[in-house]
């Protein structure tokens, strides 16, 4: 009987401890380029690698944020939506809107300095 309060204790130690894997993704450096007015604002934004970039739709009107290369693609965002990205290697990365072809950006990812 005595072994039952110890072993509660325990288990509220170890769950005031725990801490989730997702709270990794939360330190990643992020930069923020916003959609307004049919172009990204920001439309070349340089990060450094394992950086989140993170696009807002501010207009009336959907977009996407795809990818030139295909690596990453948001699907539609409507007004308010959110897309986040990782660029985990360097490189140029350009990218443009499915439904406004002359919507264009660019991120350029660098090492990211120790």
């Amino acid at each position: 009987m005595k072994l039952i309060p110890i072993i509660l204790i325990l288990a509220l130690v170890g769950a005031a401890s725990f801490k989730p894997l997702a709270a990794a993704a939360d330190e990643a450096p992020t930069t923020q380029v916003t959609i307004d007015g049919y172009a990204f604002k920001a439309p070349s934004i340089t990060v450094a690698a394992g950086t989140v970039v993170v696009w807002k739709n501010l207009d009336d009107d959907p977009h996407t944020v795809t990818a030139v290369d295909g690596s990453f693609d948001s699907g539609g965002l409507a007004q308010g939506d959110t897309f986040r990205h990782t660029f985990s290697k360097p490189g140029t990365y350009q990218y443009y809107c499915k439904v406004h072809p002359m919507m264009r950006g660019t991120v350029i990812v660098k090492e990211a300095s120790s």
